[in-house]
């Protein structure tokens, strides 16, 4: 297979952490055998964060935050003479960008430069993003009109399911696509029994409590608080659950009170940020149901770890992050509603053949591999390229 010269480029990167981060580091380890990938990234601060330690190069851009977002907005302009020396020595066959601010419009600038192609990822509702902090549709849709101006300038972006090709069609997306699905490190516990002990001590559950879960960034957005409407509902109905949330986020400190307001201390644990993925996969394992109502995700990285360890996820019905989920088949799905998300949880619990046949079908058909996802998206690099050359 011929080692293709790749140059991704982002808005953020470690030390900050994200899904897309996630994609991004996942796809370029499982790449670097057999390709030669520059990541060119902003810098996140004054923390230092050790670059040396990847098996790709890693190019830092000075930088300053980007108002409402976790991005940082890298200073291309100033540096770019700087850079446009380095990128020179840098014989690039492909850019792929993962953002469409000042480093996603960088790899743009850098592919036109070098006269090669270059592709994007959808990875993110921005309407949604937006929405929130201007607390105005019509400005929101403004700043999406904005971004998509990138997105068309690339020669073919990559959608992780058929709903975000549809959303990003009505941003006003007019290229090529292709979909592409993320994928998931974790492979199966080994010593089940160990993992389970260790999750029943570290957040003190019993025998008959059902261990529900959430894993990611806590921000409203994801409907946090819906879940926990839920779990008010379920203690009223005497089910007996352990809830955990795992994640930080700027609705943290709200979610730890309104708890405490609910008087839901005992059934409900926030545990922060956990970076300790073999304990993550543990919680994963020792979990019962994934709950995972977001309205703003696209294709989460979480529901597919959850799959990985046999953990069914239940989905608001209709969202774009449950696209190809096959309801009481790979997950479950309900509207958004707290009672019938009470009931449906209720209800999954009690048909014992329904839920082992699902976090089966789970594992087996939503779980693939960072591997197989990686050489997916390097065969997909090489048609953009011969397309690219032959003026297609």
């Amino acid at each position: 297979m011929r080692r293709l010269k790749i140059g991704m480029f982002m808005d953020s990167w470690y030390p900050d952490i994200n899904g897309v981060i996630l994609v991004m580091e996942n796809l370029i380890r499982n790449m670097s055998d057999y390709a030669d990938v520059t990541l060119v990234v902003p810098k996140m601060g004054d923390e230092e964060y050790d670059d040396k330690k990847y098996p790709f190069k890693v190019i830092r851009v000075d930088s300053v935050p980007l108002i409402l977002t976790n991005y940082k907005f890298g200073l291309v302009d100033i540096e770019y003479f700087k850079l446009k020396l380095e990128f020179k020595n840098l014989d690039f066959d492909i850019i792929h960008i993962h953002s469409p601010f000042a480093l996603g419009r960088l790899g743009i600038r850098v592919a036109r430069d070098k006269n090669i192609p270059v592709v994007a990822t959808f990875h993110t509702r921005w309407e949604l993003e937006f929405e929130k902090y201007l607390k105005s549709k019509h400005i929101a849709n403004l700043c999406v009109k904005h971004l998509i101006k990138a997105y068309n300038k690339c020669d073919s972006c990559i959608a992780l399911n058929p709903s975000l090709v549809k959303v990003y069609k009505d941003y006003g997306y007019k290229g090529k696509l292709t979909i592409i699905g993320n994928g998931t490190d974790l492979k199966i516990v080994k010593n089940k029994k160990k993992a389970i002990e260790r999750v029943n001590d570290l957040f003190k559950i019993s025998d008959d409590e059902k261990v529900l879960l959430f894993v990611g960034r806590i921000i409203s957005i994801k409907n946090i608080f819906l879940i926990l409407d839920v779990l008010k509902e379920l203690k009223h109905r005497n089910f007996k659950y352990k809830m955990i949330y795992v994640g930080d986020g700027p609705d943290y400190e709200n979610l730890k009170k309104k708890i405490k307001s609910y008087r839901l201390t005992n059934e409900v644990v926030t545990t922060g940020k956990i970076m300790d993925r073999e304990l993550l996969k543990e919680i994963y394992f020792r979990s019962d149901l994934f709950i995972f109502p977001s309205l703003f995700d696209s294709s989460s990285l979480v529901q597919i770890e959850a799959a990985s360890q046999e953990t069914p996820t239940l989905f608001v019905e209709g969202s774009v992050t449950s696209d190809g989920v096959e309801n009481n088949i790979t997950g479950f799905t309900e509207q958004e509603d707290v009672m019938l998300f009470a009931d449906r949880i209720e209800e999954i619990f009690k048909n014992k053949w329904l839920y082992n046949k699902v976090k089966n079908n789970a594992r087996k058909k939503l779980a693939k591999s960072w591997k197989d996802i990686s050489k997916t998206t390097y065969e997909y690099y090489l048609k953009v390229i011969d397309d690219y050359n032959k003026g297609e």
